[in-house]
């Protein structure tokens, strides 16, 4: 089992930043790939970026609708941010971590409870 709290939503102004934290707590030692997804009202929840970890690498991919705008990092082990800057009222949305595993060929999927971003015009 993996535990995921969210932090650092808010409201800002459009051409603003904000950088959200996830920490990850439990087995984080099955954790293969972290993410943030978003989900704004009447849409479908939608990926923003991941990061994968490859022994002292880590891989990022993007969302095209952010690249150039937000960036996903690992911060150690067990947290990821994602840094959003030039914020536009489309990134309005709540934000979701994602941790995917891998544990004795099992796969499972966490989430966490999700935060708040608000993008004024």
């Amino acid at each position: 089992q993996v535990q995921l709290v969210e932090s650092g939503g808010g409201l800002v102004q459009a051409g603003g930043s904000l950088r959200l934290s996830c920490a990850a707590s439990g087995s984080t030692f099955s954790i293969n790939v972290m993410g943030w997804y978003r989900q704004a009202p009447g849409k479908q929840r939608e990926l923003v970026a991941t990061i994968t970890s490859g022994g002292t690498i880590n891989y990022a991919d993007y969302a095209d609708s952010v690249k150039g705008r937000f960036t996903i990092s690992r911060d150690n082990a067990n947290t990821v941010s994602l840094q959003m800057n030039s914020l536009k009222p489309e990134d309005t949305a709540v934000y979701y971590c994602k941790a995917s595993t891998v544990w004795l060929g099992i796969l499972s999927a966490y989430w966490g409870q999700g935060t708040q971003v608000t993008v004024s015009s």
